[in-house]
């Protein structure tokens, strides 16, 4: 057992190709409509995709030239030729009709007839949206980079949103999108996906909201807790201060149980306490009952 250390440029490219799905994951998808010079309309998923920029508004997708043969794919030759795409988010209730659109059908075939989704014009550009989709974005590309010439080489194609499409149904009473309705998917290696739904979901505060303690604030004996993981560590780390004497004594009043535990130096009952504190996200508590302590 141990890591095993490669150089991309010892390894043939395929093998790097599903070394990197697989690796950088999970990934969001473009599921990108575009039109060729002659109107012709084109739907594929794209999972190199991300948002980065909100004033203006950018998304960038990259459509590699294939592997295996070094051609590339139509959407990228009608983001060329026309500097427009409309971008569609991809939801559980179309995953399978995304995919198959992932065809690799004849130029000029239209995947929205194909994978049986509907085609609904655009207000500011030519290509089509996808009505089933939660959210779109009209979009007019302003850049394409190549960044290279042979098999496996993407294209970062830089998309400034014009237009924004919300599907009032994955919307809370406040008018924003509702994570928990979206149930978004996302592309992982091979055919693997993930859904973005109900255990699959977690919250973590920000810590830019507070400024969080840091874990080197926290005692010895939590850090080196054979009980508490990093993710508990860094969370206690997240807390905005260091619990007061004061706040710790009153604590220890109304608890017999971790009062206990102090007394028998029993170090493994109290940082199980803290994680079934963090468990309940009562990180209040948590971190009064690491501090309980200090050896």
């Amino acid at each position: 057992m141990g890591v095993v250390s490669i150089n991309p440029k010892e390894v043939e490219t395929a093998k790097l190709h599903g070394l990197l799905l697989s690796a950088v994951a999970p990934r969001p998808i473009a599921f990108a409509s575009t039109v060729d010079i002659n109107g012709n309309v084109n739907l594929s998923p794209f999972s190199f995709f991300n948002v980065f920029s909100a004033n203006p508004p950018i998304l960038i997708f990259s459509p590699a030239r294939r592997v295996r043969d070094n051609t590339t794919k139509h959407t990228l030759e009608n983001a060329i030729a026309t500097k427009e795409v409309t971008i569609n988010i991809v939801n559980f209730p179309i995953v399978e009709q995304m995919s198959l659109s992932s065809t690799e059908y004849d130029k000029g075939v239209n995947e929205f007839s194909k994978s049986g989704l509907t085609q609904v014009p655009s207000i500011k550009v030519k290509p089509p949206r996808v009505k089933e989709s939660p959210v779109s974005f009209e979009c007019i590309v302003e850049n394409i980079m190549p960044l290279g010439e042979e098999g496996g080489a993407g294209n970062l194609i830089i998309a400034k949103v014009v237009m924004v499409h919300v599907d009032d149904t994955y919307t809370n009473k406040d008018g924003k999108l509702d994570t928990t309705k979206l149930d978004l998917v996302a592309r992982m290696g091979e055919s693997w996906y993930c859904r973005a739904s109900k255990d699959a979901l977690f919250e973590i505060p920000k810590p830019i909201f507070t400024k969080g303690i840091g874990v080197d604030k926290l005692p010895k004996h939590i850090l080196e807790s054979e009980i508490l993981t990093g993710n508990n560590l860094g969370r206690l780390g997240n807390s905005e201060k260091l619990p007061t004497q004061e706040e710790i004594s009153t604590f220890l009043e109304n608890n017999i149980e971790v009062q206990t535990m102090i007394n028998n130096k029993d170090i493994p009952a109290l940082h199980t306490k803290v994680k079934d504190f963090l468990k309940e996200e009562n990180v209040s508590k948590a971190i009064l009952v690491a501090f309980s302590f200090i050896k």
